[in-house]
């Protein structure tokens, strides 16, 4: 006898939603309003017969259901989504599954993206920046772009480039912290989960911790320099990454000394997956392509 199925697309509504504790994210991640997640998830509480998610001073929090359903329902949707990638390797079809770091992505590896894909057309690429780092022997994941100091165990890992930490802001920002007083007199941009950057900064280039005007923090290297292009201040930008805002002028660094941050970007394969010719001209690839860009 078969059984009866959940609403698929609930539960990949649901997945996103418990992975992310938020609806609204979830919505942004799988490109449907909040409403729609909302609505999906109803429809599959409904039809289990239990509340998946409460809402409490604390905001959206899983319930003891829901709890005890999601690495059901991540480990069935992942199994999907590998058999399907294996199908489609057997047809014919290649694909690279990448994670990385959303801003790495955003800044570095998506404005080079172009030059790989046109040499491998009969290549297509996934890219997955969640949150959440994606291990290597998952089903979803061939190849990671990580952020650390190396010796990983079980895996192959290659050094792409160092961070270089180069406080930044507007070309006006900027010539008015060199008329003023230098960063002492400026508004200073931290990211919360990076609140010791500047501290790292100011150890390495043998200064004083900037007593700066006012400090405006935020939870995001991405909207960091959001702010910093906006001329609300001056935020600790991260070469290569910052490269393009460097090279069109949106931003420039302060007169100020850069200084060589302790960890690095890795590239790091399976050692199940070393052997496959696509994600080894992804690698290949990667490495040339941060070659190229530590070189400037």
């Amino acid at each position: 006898m078969s059984r009866r199925l959940p609403p698929l697309n609930a539960l990949r509504l649901f997945e996103a939603a418990a992975r992310l504790e938020s609806f609204k994210n979830a919505a942004e991640e799988l490109s449907v309003t909040p409403s729609a997640v909302s609505h999906g998830i109803q429809s599959l509480e409904d039809w289990l017969g239990v509340p998946l998610f409460l809402r409490t001073s604390r905001g959206l929090v899983l319930s003891d259901a829901g709890r005890e359903y999601y690495p059901c329902v991540a480990h069935s949707l992942e199994v999907l989504a590998g058999g399907a990638d294996e199908l489609r390797t057997r047809g014919g079809a290649k694909r690279v599954r990448v994670t990385a770091a959303p801003t790495f992505a955003k800044l570095w590896l998506v404005p080079r993206l172009p030059g790989f894909l046109d040499s491998h057309p009969g290549l297509d690429l996934v890219l997955d920046t969640q949150p959440q780092r994606r291990e290597l022997d998952s089903e979803a994941v061939d190849i990671a772009v990580r952020m650390g100091r190396g010796g990983w165990q079980g895996v192959y890992a290659q050094r792409l480039f160092s961070e270089v930490l180069v406080p930044v802001g507007t070309p006006e920002v900027v010539d008015r912290a060199r008329m003023t007083g230098g960063l002492d007199g400026e508004t200073l941009i931290s990211v919360s989960r990076a609140r010791e950057e500047w501290a790292a900064w100011a150890k390495g280039a043998g200064r004083p911790y900037p007593a700066a005007r006012r400090h405006i923090e935020v939870d995001s290297v991405d909207l960091a320099l959001q702010a910093a292009r906006a001329g609300v201040g001056i935020a600790m930008g991260r070469r290569p990454l910052i490269d393009g805002d460097l090279d069109t002028g949106a931003l420039v660094s302060a007169e100020v000394p850069p200084v060589t941050g302790q960890t690095a970007y890795w590239v790091v394969v399976s050692d199940t997956r070393s052997s496959d010719e696509a994600v080894e001209a992804f690698r290949e690839w990667l490495l040339r392509a941060a070659g190229a860009s530590s070189n400037r």
